[in-house]
């Protein structure tokens, strides 16, 4: 069992950067691929980025791709997502998701996948 809980949102002026963290439990965490999606209102959920279980690759929605980068530390158990260049349609609720796997990162998580384990989310706000 993994759980998942997301940190680091928050209102900015469009432009401007976040950081958000999401921090796992479980003694298994480096086997996992980790990635994040988000949820505007209205929307339905789509994938942002995914990085694969020991870190050697990751893979971005062309939407973030240039402006958001995903990493992640197997040694806190922790995975992030540095925002830059923000947009107002960046607004959404941030999730961090885990998958169980050890194929690459575009392999392991995209659009579809069906993930193992969710967090609660993260409220991201852009001002325009």
């Amino acid at each position: 069992q993994v759980q998942l809980v997301e940190s680091g949102g928050g209102l900015v002026q469009a432009g401007g950067s976040l950081r958000l963290s999401c921090a796992a439990s479980g003694r298994t965490f480096s086997s996992y691929a980790m990635g994040w999606f988000r949820q505007a209102p209205g929307k339905e959920r789509e994938f942002v980025a995914v990085i694969s279980w020991i870190g050697g690759s990751t893979y971005y929605a062309d939407s973030v791709k240039g402006r958001f980068t995903i990493s992640r530390d197997n040694a806190k158990n922790a995975v992030y997502l540095q925002m830059n260049s923000l947009k107002p349609e960046d607004t959404a609720v941030y999730y961090c998701a885990a998958k169980q796997t050890r194929l690459t990162a575009a392999q392991a998580m995209g659009p579809h996948s069906l993930n193992d384990y969710w967090g609660q989310g993260t409220q991201v706000t852009v001002s325009s």
